[in-house]
């Protein structure tokens, strides 16, 4: 699949499409809509270590980090918190393959959580404040409303398993709540807040990108007016049904490339994002009211397609007869997006 890499000499970001073996991990570069017959280059798994979450990146926190033998790291990034543990536990298991108990190991969920005796939660907290290696605070909007000092549920787990106070997301959730019981953080929102009305214990503190925390010192409301935002919150506002790395050809030069594609309902939009920036802005996007989605046959150039593309494309005409041109890794993840975006049309 699709996952922007850091450059190695110009520390920048390209987006490739790699292909996990065995020992390796191949990275190939897309060009006119069509992957490359030679891989650009090569991650060699054998000794390599893996790091996921990392935080090493404020701007980017689905990050996978590898660290080869040889002492050379590669930055991979992923569009979704479930693709990249998906990335993750897949990439293990290949350095792990020889090591059979490793590998149940990695695909086994524990089932009961006690904090480590010499921990308190005080010094959670005092780790979580710390200015350099705390968990990053930030701004963030709800319902139109903008909110100081905050911090998303996947945030705070990402953060606890990160500095070794939990060993999988099912132990950071269940620490998390601790830390919401005894009111050193609380939810702010409406998604944080209608969790905690949940009556399983296990449902209160969300794993969510959307749910939003903050210290419960700090628990004070800042409200803004929408003017300030720079792009229309109504769009961003809507339940975030899909996610995904796609091909999508360009407006004005016909040249193709990989876009992060978000698709929200209610309202209904479809934004793409530029996964190479380092601002997590929508480049473009659309309502989908109105709008006509299709499959396009793989025979053949279909008239408005220009390069020499793969296939599996798909097409959608919005109600101004604007033309998206869109192709997707596989046949069997084209019709996912075709039905996903049906009913929101």
């Amino acid at each position: 699949g699709f996952l922007p890499l850091q450059g190695h000499i110009v520390r920048n970001w390209k987006v490739r499409w790699f292909v996990l073996l065995q020992d390796k991990l191949l990275y190939y570069k897309i060009e006119g809509g069509k992957k490359e017959p030679s891989p650009k280059g090569r991650i060699l798994l054998d000794g390599c270590t893996i790091t996921c979450p990392c935080l090493e990146y404020e701007n980017r926190p689905l990050l996978i980090k590898l660290k080869t033998k040889t002492n050379t790291d590669y930055f991979l990034e992923c569009c979704s918190r479930e693709e990249r543990d998906s990335w993750a536990l897949d990439i293990t298991g290949a350095i792990h393959a020889g090591h059979p108990v490793q590998v149940q190991e990695l695909h086994r969920m524990k089932n009961s959580f006690k904090l480590l005796e010499n921990i308190s939660l005080h010094d959670i907290v005092e780790r979580m404040c710390d200015s350099s290696t705390g968990i990053k605070l930030t701004r963030n909007l709800d319902q139109g409303n903008r909110y100081k000092e905050t911090f998303t549920g996947s945030a705070l787990v990402d953060w606890l398993i990160s500095n070794s106070f939990a060993v999988s997301r099912f132990e950071a959730v269940t620490l998390a709540s601790m830390l919401m019981d005894e009111n050193f953080i609380r939810p702010v929102g409406v998604r944080s807040t209608e969790a905690t009305r949940s009556s399983d214990p296990s449902e209160k503190f969300l794993d969510d990108s959307t749910a939003l925390y903050m210290f419960a010192e700090s628990s004070k409301k800042n409200t803004s007016s929408k003017e300030e935002v720079h792009f229309n919150i109504s769009e961003l506002r809507g339940k975030i049904v899909k996610q995904g790395f796609l091909v999508k050809q360009g407006h004005k030069r016909k040249n193709w490339k990989v876009r992060k594609f978000v698709l929200r309902a209610d309202p209904a939009f479809l934004h793409y994002y530029d996964p190479t920036k380092e601002e997590n802005k929508p480049v473009g996007g659309f309502s989908l009211r109105g709008c006509l989605v299709s499959a396009l046959e793989d025979n053949g150039v279909p008239a408005g397609v220009k390069g020499n593309v793969q296939g599996n494309l798909f097409k959608i005409i919005t109600k101004n007869d604007i033309h998206y041109y869109i192709q997707a890794s596989s046949k069997a993840e084209r019709v996912q997006w075709i039905e996903a975006i049906k009913p929101l049309t």
